[in-house]
């Protein structure tokens, strides 16, 4: 447990975001008690993230900033430290979608991470380890900040039927997420597609995959195994991915045609009717 009087703030990004809180807060001559008032959070949340014993997150970078006169100096730190929280196989993933100018899509059994609503996250991430849940869910949400920069990357997924029934975190989480997905249908920046059932044997069937594009480096594609990332740039495994994800989107429903289906399930699964 870090220890104020003794945090390096060389330590980690954490430690450096703790330390310059303090520094901000005791330059405005403010308790931790006040602080929190000034900002609607405890002095004890404070004190956690200015002991590196808590992750902070975006909003309250936000807050902290507008209380203390940084000029945005925590909102900008935010970014840094909490990718440097994400399990480290997967650091260089994040990096990869925060870079990139095209990300195509295709999952098998769950939405994915940049898609998910956080009581949908935190049931993925707690459904074997509930430790730090909390620090941990915020991390993943976080990475969803892609699609608020000024040029975000167009995301197009194709998403397996059997992410739609699969019922991950109960009826209430299952509902709101599939909620979520539909608000997306009128934005050209995230295009949801669903493989349904009925399209038999795919292009797809060895597993998710995603493809990443940039606007001047190689693109990616990217496989996921058991607490693992693998990254490659290899132009074979490029065109067969590219390829592959050609084929998934020809079998796939229109954008339309897949709200339709989500609205269906919604509907006949969990009892909700969407106009």
């Amino acid at each position: 447990m870090a220890n104020i009087s003794t945090l390096d703030a060389g330590a980690s990004p954490l430690h450096y975001y703790g330390f310059e809180l303090r520094r901000y807060r005791e330059a405005a001559g403010l308790t931790q008690r006040e602080l929190g008032q000034i900002t609607n959070y405890t002095g004890s949340l404070i004190g956690q993230i200015e002991t590196a014993r808590k992750v902070p997150t975006l909003e309250f970078s936000q807050r902290m900033d507008a209380a203390l006169g940084t000029g945005g100096a925590l909102t900008r730190l935010v970014e840094l430290v909490l990718r440097s929280q994400l399990p480290a196989w997967f650091q260089q993933v994040a990096e990869l979608q925060a870079r990139a100018t095209e990300i195509y899509s295709f999952e098998m059994g769950m939405v994915p991470g940049l898609l998910q609503t956080e009581a949908y996250a935190r049931a993925v991430l707690g459904a074997i380890d509930q430790t730090n849940l909390d620090d941990r869910t915020a991390v993943r949400l976080a990475r969803q900040g892609i699609f608020e920069k000024e040029r975000p990357p167009t995301f197009w997924v194709v998403l397996s039927e059997a992410a739609l029934h699969q019922q991950i975190g109960g009826r209430e989480v299952m509902a709101e997420q599939l909620a979520y997905l539909l608000t997306l249908e009128g934005n050209p920046q995230i295009n949801v597609q669903v493989l349904p059932f009925s399209g038999g044997a795919h292009a797809g069937m060895t597993g998710s995959f995603d493809v990443y594009r940039f606007a001047s480096d190689p693109a990616i594609v990217y496989t996921e195994g058991y607490g693992s990332a693998h990254p490659t740039a290899n132009p074979e495994a490029v065109r067969d991915c590219s390829l592959r994800y050609d084929h998934l989107q020809a079998a796939a429903l229109s954008i339309q045609k897949s709200a339709e289906l989500i609205r269906g399930v919604m509907e006949d699964r969990y009892g909700e009717q969407v106009a």
